[in-house]
C-alpha cells in the first residue's frame, strides 16, 4: 500500500472509532436516494439499477455482472485515497460480515473504484487487505467505470486540491442486488447498524 493511502487509511479508522459514537455530516460524497434526482429505481415506474459491466478484480482476473448471479450482492463505489467515507463503510461491512457468520457467505460483498487513474487491481487487492476477505476489490478503465457507473446510476466527480491532486465526490450508499441482479435497497451511510443487519438478513433469506 503506498504511503499517502497508509496515512489516508489510518486516519479514516481513527475516525471510524469516532463515528461509531455518531455519524455526522458526509464528507466529500453523496448520499444514493433512489427513486430521486440522480439515481433510479427498480419496479413500475423507475428506470432500473444494475446491468452489463467487466471489471478487474485484485488477482488480475475479468469479471462481468453474471459473476455474481445466483447469490445476492452489497456492492459500494468509493476509491482508495478516500479520507472517511470508504474506510468507515468498509470497516462497518466488515463488522457486519463478523456478525452474519457463516451466512455471509451467501453475499457477494464487492468495492468498485471509481477513480480510474490511480486503482488498478493491485491497489485495489492492498487496499481492501485492510478489511474483511469477502470484500473483493473491482477496477477499470475509464470507459469500464462510465459503463458500471452508468449502470447503477452512480454520481463521481473529480475535485481539484491543492497542489494539482483531486479527491472524488462520490455516491456513499452500498447497493443491494438479489441474486437475480435486481436492485432491492440500500444500506445508507450513517445508518443504524442493527438496521443494515436486518437488510443483510433479508437480502439472504430473499435469496
Amino acid at each position: 500500500m503506498r504511503p499517502r493511502q497508509i496515512g489516508l487509511l489510518a486516519g479514516g479508522l481513527f475516525a471510524v472509532a469516532i463515528t461509531l459514537v455518531g455519524f455526522t455530516a458526509l464528507v466529500n460524497s453523496r448520499q444514493a436516494a433512489p427513486g430521486r434526482s440522480g439515481t433510479a429505481q427498480s419496479g413500475t415506474g423507475g428506470a432500473s439499477i444494475g446491468g452489463p459491466f467487466t471489471l478487474t478484480r485484485g488477482d488480475g482476473k475479468q469479471v462481468t455482472q453474471t459473476d455474481f448471479l445466483g447469490k445476492p450482492t452489497a456492492i459500494f463505489f468509493g476509491f482508495t485515497f478516500c479520507p472517511e467515507v470508504c474506510p468507515t463503510t468498509l470497516y462497518e461491512l466488515s463488522g457486519l460480515i463478523k456478525e452474519l457468520g457463516p451466512e455471509a457467505e451467501k453475499v457477494n460483498f464487492a468495492f468498485v473504484s471509481v477513480d480510474w487513474g490511480r486503482d488498478g487491481p493491485k491497489e485495489l487487492a492492498s487496499y481492501t487487505s485492510a478489511f474483511d476477505s469477502h470484500i473483493q476489490g473491482l477496477s477499470g478503465t475509464e470507459a469500464e467505470i462510465e459503463t458500471v457507473t452508468r449502470a447503477y446510476r452512480v454520481y463521481y466527480k473529480r475535485i481539484p486540491v491543492d497542489g494539482g491532486d483531486y479527491t472524488i465526490d462520490h455516491t456513499a450508499s452500498v447497493y443491494l442486488m438479489d441474486k437475480d441482479g435486481n436492485f432491492v435497497g440500500t444500506l445508507a451511510y450513517g445508518e443504524a447498524r442493527n438496521t443494515m443487519l436486518e437488510k443483510l438478513k433479508r437480502l439472504i433469506g430473499g435469496a
